[in-house]
């Protein structure tokens, strides 16, 4: 790709539509960091009118921005959607005949503050924390981006583009994304949370079967379904990986992970297990603890909704799933097979009956999830 210090130029097409005439292209990853900026969305003095349209762009999300620099030196990493760009007309050229289109800085000798900086050329309309993600890439080598430019358009119209863009898009199930997972040949910590999660809801004897929503909605002609498949997954990849993405590259390349030390196993209780691939032992610590939890408060665990109890619920699996880890390490300390008469020889002091488990002790959402931990933590004397 031809650069100059003050311009670039690549490949596009020009595309017409009743909003005008805009062009979409391909740029390496480094030029398009260089060349955009984020207006970031803001409350200014002024007139009220206008200052509702300045800064389009959201705050970033600095978890997300993490997240995506990583995932942007993974195996097989790609952005497929275009990166929406506003650039002025001062600063771009449309070749017709070569099909190309140039961007480059534009200086104002006459009035120095009309001038556009090369970094200033281009404002993403969308596609902020990719671009921020793309920051973190170690090598641009082969990682191109789609981007689509609209040239000299008033900031009306870019507020516009924003809105309708983000508005129209459906945040994505986290339950069927894990479920994909089983088309997937590489091993993964994902791939093995989504395993054990269908082989729990599958099985006849589980303590799961059919409880687990596959697809994050009900089953159609299926009433026993009380936990997501996205929340089953999420609070077991705790005790398998700390970066799941990270684990995830390594085997996509073919690549070993290293065994756990005896401080990280105090958090991640099944990482060995995960590395050594001895998913089966991990479905059956599972299988054991929860099949204790439903002979002891059985009414609980099949409640269905109309009866207000919590157990078998998203915060009273979640309560129940974090209290595994101190549960299965006070019987490792014990030098004890992880057996039914192990885990019910501590539950069983948990003073709660059936009936206890109500959305009135227990409240919906995070409050609710941690006062009933407390409470096995309490009634157990276990950390």
């Amino acid at each position: 790709m031809p650069r100059e210090t003050n311009q670039i130029e690549f490949s596009a097409i020009k595309i017409k539509q009743p909003i005008g005439d805009f062009f979409i292209g391909a740029i390496d990853a480094k030029d398009l960091c260089d060349i955009t900026f984020s207006d970031i969305r803001g409350i200014e003095k002024g007139d009220r009118e206008i200052a509702k349209y300045i800064g389009i762009n959201r705050h970033l999300s600095n978890p997300r921005v993490k997240e995506l620099q990583q995932y942007v030196n993974t195996y097989d990493a790609t952005f497929p959607t275009s990166v929406i760009l506003a650039v002025d007309g001062r600063c771009s050229k449309w070749d017709a005949g070569r099909g190309k289109i140039v961007l480059r800085e534009y200086i104002d000798s006459d009035d120095p503050t009309r001038s556009i900086s090369f970094d200033k050329i281009a404002k993403i309309l969308d596609g902020q924390h990719r671009l921020a993600g793309l920051e973190g890439l170690t090598s641009s080598n082969g990682f191109q981006i789609n981007v689509t430019v609209f040239v000299d358009i008033d900031i009306a119209e870019q507020a516009n583009i924003f809105s309708i863009v983000n508005l129209a898009q459906t945040k994505v199930n986290k339950s069927l994304v894990y479920d994909l997972y089983d088309y997937a040949k590489a091993r993964s910590p994902q791939k093995t949370g989504h395993s054990i999660a269908v082989v729990l809801n599958q099985k006849a004897e589980s303590p799961f079967y059919k409880k687990i929503k596959r697809l994050g909605v009900a089953t159609e002609g299926i009433f026993s379904e009380t936990i997501t498949q996205a929340t089953f997954v999420q609070a077991l990849l705790v005790y398998i990986t700390k970066n799941e993405m990270i684990d995830r590259d390594i085997l996509l390349r073919g690549g070993k992970l290293e065994l756990a030390g005896e401080e990280e196993l105090k958090l991640r209780i099944f990482r060995n297990l995960f590395v050594e691939e001895k998913d089966d032992e991990i479905i059956k610590i599972i299988w054991t603890y929860f099949e204790v939890i439903k002979e002891k408060w059985p009414t609980a665990w099949v409640s269905d909704e109309s009866q207000g109890l919590m157990l078998n619920r998203t915060n009273g699996f979640r309560a129940f799933m974090r209290f595994l880890r101190p549960l299965y390490l006070d019987i490792k300390r014990r030098n004890e097979k992880f057996t039914k008469r192990a885990v019910s020889e501590i539950l069983n002091k948990v003073n709660l009956r059936d009936a206890d488990f109500n959305t009135t002790t227990y409240l919906p959402g995070t409050s609710g999830e941690s006062a009933l931990l407390n409470k096995l933590k309490a009634d157990t004397n276990l950390t």
